[in-house]
């Protein structure tokens, strides 16, 4: 991280670290949460949380500034939303969604809305964040109407 941070430094890319310092003390601040040092080292999949939860929180930001009209802030947080995916690993398809779901759906035998808690709950625990929740949400929903 401080590779990257000293990239953009250089470069003089202020969005880029503006992104990275923020990530820095989310992970500071997650270290802290959990009740470790500041100086020790969070999991793999502990960091992408915290990524996954900045991205959630441009989505959110965007999606709030677009109904205020306000696309000079939409578009600072377009940027910093493209970098940090970046982070991220590949997230899949909806068509891949959908093969995987079809087939959850078959083994669980769920043929109506009243087992869609028990069949999306199972398909996110298959995914564990390799696909996005709503894209999931949305597959599952075209597969009961």
């Amino acid at each position: 991280m401080r590779d990257s941070i000293k990239g953009a430094m250089i470069a003089h890319d202020a969005v880029r670290l503006t992104v990275l310092r923020g990530l820095v003390t989310s992970f500071t601040n997650e270290l802290v949460a959990k009740g470790k040092t500041p100086q020790s080292e969070l999991t793999d999949d502990e960091a992408i949380a915290v990524i996954k939860r900045a991205v959630k929180q441009r989505k959110d930001s965007i999606d709030q500034f677009t109904k205020g009209n306000r696309m000079d802030l939409v578009e600072t947080e377009n940027a910093e939303l493209k970098i940090l995916e970046t982070f991220l690993p590949k997230m899949m398809s909806k068509e891949e969604i959908k093969k995987i779901a079809l087939a959850k759906k078959t083994e669980l035998n769920v043929t109506d809305k009243a087992g869609l808690g028990k069949f999306m709950g199972a398909l996110m625990k298959e995914f564990k964040g390799m696909a996005d929740g709503t894209d999931v949400k949305e597959v599952v929903e075209s597969l009961f109407n």
